[in-house]
């Protein structure tokens, strides 16, 4: 990969369910994303705790810090995920 600053890999498309990503020098970040599988979840509500089949993937992200502070790179990967969460096709962008 050439002239970029990001790169994001699909380590899904092999099976795995997770992998840590290792930059691409001189890159400052990186993000895998695992396969999406049904996982039992418990699901909160206020009429209590219950159990529950739904898909679920993991996103791993590894940053610079040299370039990324922690806190802004985790704030970053928390909004990919409430993005990926909340999801509708039929949202116009």
């Amino acid at each position: 990969t050439t002239d970029g600053t990001f790169t994001l890999t699909n380590v899904g498309s092999f099976g795995s369910i997770m992998g840590t990503p290792i930059i691409n020098q001189p890159q400052v970040a990186i993000l895998a994303v695992g396969a999406i599988k049904k996982k039992p979840v418990v699901i909160e509500s206020a009429l209590g705790d219950s159990i529950a089949i739904r898909h679920m993937m993991f996103l791993s992200m590894s940053y610079d810090h040299r370039v990324i502070d922690g806190a802004l790179g985790s704030t970053f990967l928390n909004a990919v995920a409430k993005e990926l969460e909340n999801f509708d096709a039929s949202r116009e962008v």
